[in-house]
C-alpha cells in the first residue's frame, strides 16, 4: 500500500480469539489480503496484520492480531490483549463445541483486556451451512443477552468479513469520539451542550493524530 498506510489517524488494535480451527487466521488474511489458504497451519502463538480503512472522515489503521486458540499457546497469548480496543470472538458454526466455550473466550478477554473493549461475536463458516450445529438465533440471542455485536461469515467465499470488521472499527470509532468529546466538555467552564466550539479545538481536531492502542 505504499507511504498511504502510514498516513493514518488512529491505530485500533483488535484481536481474534476463539478455539483452534474456527477460521481465524482465514479472517485475518481476507480481510487484510483478500486471501484464503486451505491449508492454513495452527497459528503458534501471535500473528497480526494490518489494513487501513475510512471510518467518516478519519482514516483509521487496524492492526489485527490472531491469537493462537490451542491450550498450550494460552499462556503466551493472555499479555496481547493488552491494549486491544477491540476483539472478534469466533466460533465454527458446524461445530457446536466451538461455540459452547464461547463463555470461557469470553471471561479469558476481559479478564486481560479493558472493560470497555469492543466486542463481537462471530459465527463462521456460513458456506458449509448444510453441517450446522450452531442456530443463528441461539447465537444471536446469546450475543444480545451479553451486550455483543453479531455477526456470521465464512472466510472461503468472503460473506460478511468486509461488514464483520468495519462494523467493529465504526463500533470502535464512536466510542473514541464520544470520549474525546466527554473530556473536551470537561475542559470547559461552560455548561451549554450546544455551546458553539472554540476554534483552537477546532483545530486540534483536524489536525492529524496517532493513538496507539
Amino acid at each position: 500500500m505504499g507511504s498511504a498506510e502510514e498516513d493514518y489517524n488512529f491505530v485500533f488494535k483488535v484481536v481474534l480469539i476463539g478455539e483452534s480451527g474456527v477460521g481465524k487466521t482465514n479472517l485475518l488474511s481476507r480481510f487484510t489480503r483478500n486471501e484464503f489458504n486451505h491449508d492454513s497451519r495452527t497459528t503458534i502463538g501471535v500473528e497480526f496484520s494490518t489494513r487501513t480503512i475510512l471510518v467518516g472522515d478519519a482514516v483509521v489503521k487496524a492492526q489485527i492480531w490472531d491469537t493462537a486458540g490451542l491450550e498450550r499457546y494460552r499462556a503466551i497469548t493472555s499479555a496481547y490483549y493488552r491494549g486491544a480496543v477491540g476483539a472478534l470472538v469466533v466460533f465454527d458454526i458446524t461445530k457446536h463445541q466451538t461455540y459452547d466455550v464461547v463463555d470461557r473466550w469470553l471471561k479469558e478477554l476481559y479478564d486481560h483486556a479493558e472493560a470497555s473493549i469492543v466486542v463481537m461475536l462471530v459465527g463462521n463458516k456460513t458456506d458449509l451451512a448444510q453441517s450446522r450445529e450452531v442456530p443463528m438465533e441461539e447465537a444471536k440471542m446469546f450475543a444480545d443477552n451479553k451486550g455483543l455485536l453479531f455477526v456470521e461469515t465464512s472466510a472461503l467465499d468472503s460473506t460478511n468479513v468486509e461488514q464483520a470488521f468495519e462494523t467493529i472499527l465504526k463500533e470502535i470509532f464512536h466510542k473514541v469520539q464520544k470520549q474525546k468529546q466527554r473530556s473536551s466538555q470537561s475542559n470547559t467552564v461552560s455548561l451549554a451542550s450546544e455551546s458553539p466550539a472554540s476554534t483552537a479545538p477546532a483545530q486540534a481536531e483536524r489536525r492529524p493524530c496517532c493513538v496507539a492502542l
